[in-house]
């Protein structure tokens, strides 16, 4: 097994994962070019995957990632698909076109990478606040509707990019809304979204890991991405940046690393978190934190998922 630091790069990461990385049917949400998820399916391009399915709310932006992935690798595969996470409705129907695809039987892995982040308060159309609906409440749905073409692959498994961010905020289990905008904390709200990433992997590998599935969240690292293009980062010190954010993704990847007693795990710097030495809070790995989020992800998404 590879031991990576902070110096190691998302190019040397993938080249040591060729072979798990190689023939893989892999989905990633967030996908604007100059964001992690462009830039991720950019690496693992180098280790031919067998398709890579580009999903985000915005069809030109899905197509300007492929059209870019297609001219640097034309033996790659490339398919696109509009998810607007911030709509039950229309991660319904992205789902249904995903299910729908008699030529793609099995996905292997799900990256649920899309997210926002610091954003001023909005309600989306179903009456979410819009960060926690466009990094939980959307994935939620989006996963369950489509994990029994992800269960169908020899090795299923679902990465939920999380963040450093999650100490932000745990759960905020009487006001996730926060009273309708009224007492919203931008950076709060984020974090709670990161925090449900993570829960949302514990709760996939208590679920379904008795049926193969492997489901990992991880701390991408900081850096300017278009994610952060609104916030003025000379006021607003939250994060430390660091180098080559990109490697962490394709580390979690490696059936090497994400042995059965780790499934539902959080990696941080290509490494399972210690929650003694590393940023990993208690609140965002506890099993009943988990199946509470669970339950209240059912409620609010008007459907249950019995496993």
């Amino acid at each position: 097994m590879e031991h990576y630091n902070t110096q190691t790069t998302a190019g040397e990461v993938v080249k040591n994962l060729t072979s798990e990385i190689a023939g893989k049917v892999i989905l990633t949400t967030g996908v604007s070019p100059g964001g992690l998820g462009a830039f991720f399916n950019q690496y693992i391009a180098l280790a031919k995957p067998a398709l890579l399915i580009l999903a985000g709310r915005n069809p030109a932006k899905n197509q300007e990632t492929a059209e870019s992935l297609v001219k640097e690798f034309p033996d790659v595969t490339v398919r696109t698909l509009q998810l607007d996470l911030e709509s039950l409705k229309q991660v319904r129907e992205a789902a249904a076109i995903v299910n729908g695809w008699s030529d793609v039987p099995h996905i292997d892995v799900l990256v649920n990478n899309a997210g926002i982040m610091a954003c001023d308060y909005a309600k989306t159309e179903d009456g979410f606040e819009r960060q926690f609906a466009t990094s939980h409440i959307g994935p939620f749905l989006f996963t369950n509707l489509v994990v029994s073409k992800i269960l169908t692959s020899k090795s299923p498994r679902i990465v939920n990019v999380s963040s450093d961010g999650h100490r932000l905020s745990q759960i905020r289990w009487p006001d996730i809304g926060f009273t309708d905008g009224q007492l919203y904390n931008k950076w709060r709200a984020y974090g709670q979204g990161k925090t449900a990433n993570i829960l949302l992997s514990v709760a996939l590998a208590m679920k379904l890991g008795k049926k193969g599935l492997t489901a990992v969240s991880l701390h991408p690292g900081v850096i300017g991405t278009n994610l952060g293009n609104h916030i003025d980062w000379n006021t607003e010190h939250v994060f430390p940046f660091s180098p080559d954010i990109t490697k962490a993704l394709p580390q979690a990847l490696d059936d090497a690393d994400i042995q059965p007693e780790n499934n539902g795990q959080y990696l941080q710097d290509c490494h399972i978190a210690d929650p003694y030495i590393d940023t990993i809070k208690p609140y965002a790995y506890n099993k009943i934190e988990a199946d509470k989020l669970w339950k209240l992800s059912e409620k609010l998404v008007g459907q249950s998922f019995d496993y």
